[in-house]
């Protein structure tokens, strides 16, 4: 698997990583077996870089990565976590006390003294405006407690801010065929600044996958049953945003194009290789809740080129079906 550097702190990092969201909850049940057989099979397929966040099933994926970690302490890994989703989406929590607990909270879980990556978990706008967030930041790297930062964000206008200061290792940022946004201003400007780019939800919530139809049903507990309407969190998480009917249609045109090109991949393998292609792209953190998934994911990494066939096809489709849904909003 081909490995890009995050050149602020000059880590590499594979550009297919494995995203552990579905391995703590929110996507319906994973038993931790499961879990670390997941993550046994993405090593073996060359993925390096995991991330993860302390909310995600309340720690319980940070605890199963770090026993998978634990037993591959020779390997290289990089984990990125992410935090300041335990409290109220209020400014006046990001304050020092509050990043320390979180920090010492995560630390325990993953057992290590020192996080690799810790990033913002989509705050208000106001912290990643605000200096003092990046003072405090500063601090935790200094006192070593963190080996680097980053933010996670929703919006472009939260991405160029968090690039435009200067001890910012990385940005996660949704990023699909049916999100394009981020490829008219935040990838150049990452790339010229040095930044990492983080591409999450690759598959826009599964959509991209062509596995589903208008009647498929997911379950209780999974975002894409109950978070559909933002209801929980934001709802461009949740199909990136987009109508699921639309959604549904969007697919199928996708996975035509996939077959028209000639391309010997399915269309979750296209999807991520789409995003792997995009200039200024560190890694894509395709999610898997089963070892084919992870496996299939992975071999997405190795995929040389695409077609112009396929890519003009994808921007005519986004441009079709999606723009007007998505585009203006985040």
């Amino acid at each position: 698997m081909e490995q890009r550097t995050l050149r602020r702190i000059d880590r590499p990092v594979s550009v297919v990583g494995l995203g552990t969201w579905q391995l703590g909850a929110d996507w319906g049940e994973v038993s931790e077996a499961d879990a670390l057989a997941v993550l046994e099979t993405s090593a073996e397929a060359g993925v390096t870089f995991y991330d993860t966040a302390d909310v995600y099933g309340d720690g319980r994926s940070e605890r199963i990565l770090g026993h998978f970690v634990a037993d591959h302490r020779d390997a290289g890994f990089m984990v990125a976590t992410k935090m300041g989703r335990r409290a109220e989406q209020d400014p006046s929590n990001y304050v020092e006390a509050n990043f320390r607990a979180w920090i010492d909270r995560s630390r325990t879980n993953l057992g290590t003294d020192r996080l690799d990556l810790v990033q913002l978990h989509c705050p208000p706008s106001e912290v990643i405006d605000d200096d003092r967030t990046y003072d405090v930041l500063d601090r935790l790297v200094e006192d070593g407690l963190i080996a680097a930062y980053g933010v996670s964000v929703e919006t472009t206008a939260q991405a160029l801010s968090a690039i435009s200061r200067p001890h910012v290792a990385s940005v996660q940022i949704i990023l699909n065929a049916f999100r394009m946004k981020p490829l008219d201003e935040v990838l150049p400007a990452a790339s010229a600044a040095g930044v990492g780019i983080i591409a999450r939800v690759p598959l826009a919530s599964g959509l991209l996958s062509g596995k589903y139809h208008l009647d498929t049903t997911f379950a209780d507990d999974d975002h894409r049953t109950y978070n559909r309407d933002g209801s929980a969190f934001d709802v461009g998480e949740t199909f990136s945003g987009v109508d699921y009917a639309t959604g549904i249609e969007a697919a199928r045109e996708f996975s035509a194009l996939v077959a028209d090109a000639g391309l010997d991949l399915t269309p979750a393998q296209a999807a991520i290789a789409w995003v792997a292609h995009q200039p200024g792209v560190s890694t894509v953190i395709p999610g898997a809740r089963n070892v084919a998934q992870a496996q299939a994911n992975a071999a997405a990494g190795a995929v040389a080129e695409l077609p112009d066939s396929f890519l003009e096809g994808a921007a005519d489709l986004y441009d079709r079906r999606i723009r007007a849904q998505v585009h203006g909003r985040w």
